[in-house]
């Protein structure tokens, strides 16, 4: 039994190295987020448009009579942190011969979703809704359901998704916390994750 000794012994330094080395590598990581602080990162106006072009055609049921499909979305930023976004519309019903085309118009305040990793769009306002060929009365009860499809489908596409690694620098987690536009897109805050957390 006397042999064993030693071997507990080296065991136990081991274990000791072992919490030492993590304790040692999870100061060293907090000192490195420390050090190296918030950044901004840019994102083109052709990077997110290639993102919300993933997203589309979208498909929705106005009124219960009309299938409303909306594609080919083109996104400009605008002053005050807003973007708009104007959208192809084809209207098909059973006693409409041909779908009917117009344009979808709408804009909206960005906000950063830090557990989705994604910059989604608040507050979405109509601008515009025009098809060719629609009666006015009902082009203008398809507007006020269209304003329901918008809270309904687009506030739960993303502007923009960020990837994991968009996410991580120098081996420190981070995480986005303000956005605002500029003239060729978007800059976004990003915090490490650590001080994000200790901050709240």
């Amino acid at each position: 039994m006397a042999e064993q000794h030693p071997l507990r012994a080296r065991r136990a330094t081991r274990r000791v190295f072992l919490i030492a080395s993590s304790l040692a590598a999870a100061a060293a990581l907090a000192s490195c987020a420390s050090l190296l602080g918030p950044r901004e990162v840019d994102i083109p106006l052709p990077k997110l448009q290639a993102s919300l072009d993933r997203r589309f055609p979208m498909d929705n049921r106005l009124l219960e009579l009309f299938d409303l499909r909306l594609s080919r979305p083109q996104l400009a930023v605008l002053p005050g942190d807003r973007v708009a976004l104007t959208v192809d519309a084809s209207v098909a019903q059973s006693f409409l011969r041909n779908p009917l085309g117009g344009t979808l118009a709408f804009s909206g305040r960005l906000v950063v979703d830090q557990a989705r990793s994604g910059v989604y769009l608040a507050e979405p306002r109509l601008e515009r809704f025009a098809i060719s060929g629609l009666d006015e009365s009902v082009t203008r009860q398809l507007s006020r359901a269209a304003n329901v499809v918008l809270e309904r489908a687009i506030l739960d596409i993303p502007v923009y998704s960020f990837r994991m690694d968009e996410l991580r620098y120098a081996g420190v987690q981070y995480i986005p916390t303000r956005i605002a536009t500029t003239s060729t897109g978007l800059r976004v805050s990003l915090e490490p994750a650590a001080q994000a957390s200790t901050a709240r």
